[in-house]
């Protein structure tokens, strides 16, 4: 391991912080990550009281957090192609609707989990 990376407290810190600041410009540029946080913030306690036991609390409320990663990488992919290349391109557009799709299919994940576990409990499946 090369001496010249510092990996102790003062690091991490600094990744926290690099991390919030992603999360502040997610949350006051992008409409689309605040109404995921706000549904968040609604569906996490929800279905942490609706799982029977630690698994279905952990997959109906953990199936949450990979919608808000998959927006702020969408939306740092959107600001990297917006800015590498301002002209219509066909590429960065591919790439843009691409980013898209991974949060469509991310949420399509959260709606089977939430279906299939609920829906056992009502006798639906």
């Amino acid at each position: 391991m090369p001496s010249n990376i510092n990996r102790g407290p003062r690091q991490i810190w600094r990744a926290l912080i690099w991390s919030l600041k992603g999360l502040r410009e997610g949350w006051r540029v992008e409409a689309s990550f605040r109404i995921e946080v706000i549904l968040f913030v609604i569906m996490f306690p929800i279905g942490l009281w609706l799982g029977h036991g630690a698994l279905e609390k952990a997959l109906l409320a953990g199936s949450l957090l990979p919608v808000l990663a998959a927006e702020m990488l969408n939306s740092g992919l959107e600001a990297l192609v917006d800015r590498l290349w301002p002209e219509v391109h066909i590429i960065a557009g591919r790439a843009k609707d691409m980013g898209s799709a991974a949060v469509f299919l991310l949420m399509l994940n959260v709606i089977v989990i939430w279906v299939v576990i609920l829906g056992a409990r009502t006798g639906a499946w």
